[in-house]
């Protein structure tokens, strides 16, 4: 049996498009410079510490009005529209019925995640389904998958973490998970950098039945 710790965005469900024009309509409407490596920053973050990031950059806001304005804006796109990705939903069914345990962890908040899972029949395929908030960390703190490990209940080492970004994918790894980095088209750019760091990188979902 193995079990599997999968990242949300841009893993499960196709919503990377909404998750980081929430962040770079801020940047524009202050006319703030834009890094290439943006996205790659405030993916693993969540809303929160991807909005302390953000404050760095010079935005005029409080920390509280970007999440509120991050959350109207995405809430719709998540509760209505936004779709697994190709081959999610069956491989996930198949690697349940053989025994696989599944579980999420994401940035995301559950008032997003949650219904998002729901209404594209994938959330009562987890064990467990958390987000950041529920550690009070953020993915790009090792401890956070050590401590998903712990409320599994088992070995870091014995769990199976997927995920699309590479900040992400670097440091599960250095908490000693193994890794599977995932395509995704908001990370085509560090797709050799992610196979580079993780111990195996799927382009399709369906990948997964071959392990």
């Amino acid at each position: 049996m193995a079990v599997y710790l999968f990242d949300f965005d841009g893993t499960l469900v196709d919503s990377m498009p909404t998750y980081t024009e929430a962040f770079l309509r801020i940047l524009r409407r202050f006319d703030i410079p834009i890094s290439k490596d943006f996205v790659k920053i405030i993916t693993p973050l969540g809303y929160a510490g991807a909005a302390k990031y953000v404050l760095t950059l010079g935005v005029p806001m409080t920390e509280e009005e970007i999440v509120r304005d991050v959350g109207d804006f995405a809430l719709e796109a998540y509760t209505q529209k936004i779709k697994a990705k190709p081959h999610v939903k069956e491989t996930l069914e198949a690697l349940k019925a053989r025994g696989d345990e599944l579980h999420v962890l994401t940035a995301s908040p559950h008032m997003t995640l949650d219904p998002c899972l729901a209404r594209n029949g994938l959330y009562s395929l987890f064990t467990n389904v958390w987000s950041c908030e529920d550690f009070a960390t953020t993915k790009a703190d090792p401890a956070i998958y050590r401590m998903a490990a712990e409320r599994i209940g088992k070995p870091v080492s014995e769990i199976i973490f997927l995920d699309d970004n590479y900040d992400a994918d670097k440091t599960a790894k250095s908490a000693g998970m193994r890794v599977y980095g995932v395509f995704d088209e908001s990370s085509r750019e560090f797709a050799e950098d992610i196979r580079a760091i993780t111990d195996r990188y799927i382009t399709d979902f369906s990948e997964l039945l071959e392990d």
